[in-house]
């Protein structure tokens, strides 16, 4: 039987490669998918902890971008405003539609139908990379806009894109497409300063945003793009450009008609005009920095309400600008009598210079700081009219000379004050204590270091224009301090957080102490050294002026107000003509005259009462010089020689006094030359004489009777005079 042979077995043939690559792709999409639900579910879980951990509606609402503070005037109008600016919040109702349409056109045209990200934009961005070479455009929705706004900043890294982008998606969970619109534009940046479509609206416009037209709709909706250089303020015309490309635009998307279009007339927007940096500047930058200390709120937006009055501080600056000499810088402060600072000017002109002369500026007061020595005197029991000899004196090695180089004998203080006599001033701080002054100074609210030498009674210690203001305020207050105050209250979120109470309670001096000062002070003003800051109402006032004349001050009060006004360089060289009794006076009457011109007229509690007897004036009256302020001394305070006096002028015009015998014809030989003594300065005024002689000079007197000090003049008068 034959056997048979099996068949071999069979051998399978080898996969085709296009099979193994078809598994190896549908391996590879398997992991993708995969990968894609796992990034999809952590996306989903970043998404819902963003959106647990977003604010409420009502706390974005509140939540500001930065402190934003709005500085009012007295009468309640924006001065200044200081870091983000926020205007009234809109709700998306009274959002005008063209507002919102043109918002959404140029911004987002697909708000309504994405959930955040919008993947065309990204798409389209991407492709202008890489025609451009670099990102031109960064695809971003408004809902990243406003997250990037509220949230994140503006660096452009993929991170932050990234974070961005699960903020918007949480957004866009949590909140409606209204809500989130209503958010974007009550948030975004407009430039200027301005956050917010209302901010904007007023600052470029100059009113609300609930009424915008068109054309306004779509320069502030252009701005969004790049705020500083779309800004109509920087460049009016890029923002009017912008303005059409976004009126195309809605065009494009059907929110407007093309007659719409061309019927909003861009080119025919007036734009709100820019505050000028004006003179309230030196006193925002003087009041602000005080709200450290009054309030504790950083973050709310603030409402900050002033003592400035407007009117007046035009005024000031009027004066100030009219009156400073040439070269000269000028400072002037207007207290109210509860120490509300009504009017600051720290120099001519802010934009040329923020430094304040009126509040960082230390001077030399001159003879305005006889203020001190006379609180002192009166104080210690002595009366304006108590006899006092005004002689040669020397004190420690140190002596003082009255201006016109002379001495007049037994005169009363009230004589000596309007007079502004040196040698009275230097005996009476002996008296008293130079120790004594100063305390008086500093008591009255001086805050700089004040010397204890001798010539300190002639004003060499420096001042602050405020702080002399100050302590010429609390005596016109019947001896209560005065504190300069420029803040009212403060409110946030129309809450007050903080008002100013103006305390009544410190007296410096006893109220008779503060007339006796006010009636020397009339004196100054009526007949002495003050007579240019005379404005037909009582005025009581002091002049100053130092050495060269470097320095001029006039500081008086009338009708409530109390101001002070400094003239000067900054470099301290002299100034030719420049006296207390001149231009810094001339200026103070220029500013109280309408500053007060509204008030009623207020009689001090002492009438005005004029010197007993003539007596020569001091050069700034005469001769247009220094009223005394600091002599020419030297490094210890002595008197250094000085030239001739130079011509005389009237004290009012300013013009040469004539000679008496300028029209007569010359003769030989030819008389002495004149000398502008006392009988010289008799010959010319027309008046009589009567200087006591030196043997009816008294020691310092109290309590001597004014007839008695009369009598004495005469009988000493009559004894050098037998035969008249």
């Amino acid at each position: 039987m034959a056997r048979t042979r099996s068949a071999p077995p069979s051998r399978r043939s080898p996969t085709p490669p296009a099979s193994r690559w078809r598994r190896r792709l549908v391996v590879f999409l398997q992991v993708m998918v995969g990968i894609g639900v796992l990034a999809l579910g952590a996306l989903a879980i970043a998404v819902y902890i963003a959106m647990s951990q977003l604010p409420s509606f009502d706390s974005l609402k509140s939540s500001p971008n930065g402190q934003m503070i709005r500085v009012h005037a007295a009468d309640g109008t924006v001065i200044v405003s200081m870091g983000p600016s926020f205007g009234e919040w809109l709700p998306y109702g009274q959002i005008p539609k063209v507002m919102r349409d043109a918002t959404v056109s140029v911004e987002d045209r697909r708000f309504r139908s994405h959930i955040g990200v919008d993947p065309v934009g990204i798409a389209r961005s991407v492709k202008v990379r890489f025609d451009r070479g670099h990102w031109t455009q960064g695809g971003s929705t408004i809902t990243q806009q406003l997250a990037r706004t509220v949230f994140l900043n503006n660096q452009k890294k993929f991170g932050r894109k990234f974070r961005e982008g699960i903020l918007a998606f949480a957004l866009e969970w949590k909140f409606s497409k209204d809500q989130i619109l209503e958010l974007y534009l009550n948030k975004v940046y407009y430039g200027g300063g301005a956050y917010g479509i209302d901010a904007a609206s007023r600052k470029f416009f100059g009113h609300g945003a609930d009424h915008l037209s068109l054309a306004e709709a779509a320069v502030i909706a252009g701005l969004v793009k790049a705020p500083s250089n779309y800004s109509p303020t920087a460049d009016a015309e890029a923002a009017m450009g912008r303005a059409g490309v976004v009126l195309e635009t809605m065009q494009e998307t059907g929110a407007i008609t093309a007659s719409e279009a061309a019927d909003a007339d861009v080119s025919g927007l007036k734009l709100a005009p820019e505050p000028k940096q004006n003179s309230v500047r030196y006193f925002t930058d003087w009041a602000l920095p005080q709200l450290d200390t009054l309030i504790d709120e950083t973050t709310e937006p603030l409402e900050v309400w002033t003592t400035l009055d407007l009117t007046m501080q035009r005024q000031a600056d009027d004066a100030i600008r009219a009156n400073a000499p040439p070269g000269a810088q000028g400072a002037l402060v207007a207290l109210d009598r509860g120490g509300e600072v009504r009017a600051m000017v720290g120099g001519k002109d802010y934009v040329s210079s923020i430094y304040n002369r009126a509040t960082q500026a230390v001077r030399q007061p001159g003879s305005s700081f006889k203020l001190f020595v006379y609180l002192a005197a009166l104080e210690a029991g002595h009366k304006p009219e108590d006899s006092i000899v005004d002689e040669p004196v020397t004190i420690n090695g140190w002596s003082p000379r009255n201006d016109s180089r002379r001495n007049s004998g037994a005169v009363s203080l009230r004589t000596a004050f309007a007079y502004s006599l040196n040698t009275v001033a230097a005996k009476l701080g002996q008296e008293v204590g130079f120790n004594t002054v100063a305390d008086m100074a500093r008591r009255f609210g001086i805050t700089t270091p004040v010397n204890v030498h001798p010539s300190m009674v002639l004003g060499t210690s420096e001042v602050r224009v405020i702080d002399m203001t100050r302590a010429f305020a609390s005596v016109a207050n019947k001896g209560v301090a005065v504190t300069p105050y420029g803040i009212t209250r403060v409110t946030a979120n129309g809450q007050t957080i903080y008002t100013h109470e103006v305390d009544r309670s410190h007296v410096l001096v006893a109220p008779y102490v503060a007339a006796e000062m006010t009636d020397l002070l009339q004196t100054a003003v009526n007949t002495g050294t003050g007579r240019a800051a005379q404005i037909g109402r009582p005025v009581a006032g002091k002049t100053g002026t130092t050495t060269a004349s470097k320095d001029g001050w006039f500081l008086g009060f009338s009708s409530g107000i109390t101001t002070g006004v400094w003239m000067g360089r900054d470099d301290a060289k002299p100034i030719a003509g420049l006296h207390g009794g001149t231009a810094p006076a001339k200026a103070w009457a220029a500013f109280m005259k309408p500053a007060t011109a509204n008030r009623p007229i207020e009689q001090f509690d002492t009438k005005v009462t004029l010197p007993e007897w003539q007596l020569e004036p001091d050069e700034e009256s005469y001769f247009g010089q220094p009223d005394n302020g600091q002599m020419a001394v030297d490094a210890d305070g002595n008197p250094i020689e000085q030239g001739q006096p130079p011509v005389p002028t009237d004290a009012q015009t300013g013009d040469t006094i004539p000679r008496p015998d300028a029209d007569q014809p010359e003769v030989a030989p030819a008389p002495p030359p004149q000398q502008m003594n006392q009988d010289w300065i008799d010959r010319v005024t027309g008046r009589e004489r009567r200087e006591p002689s030196p043997a009816g000079r008294q020691p310092l007197q109290r309590d001597v009777p004014r007839d008695q000090v009369q009598t004495q003049r005469f009988q000493s008068d009559q004894e050098e005079r037998p035969n008249q």
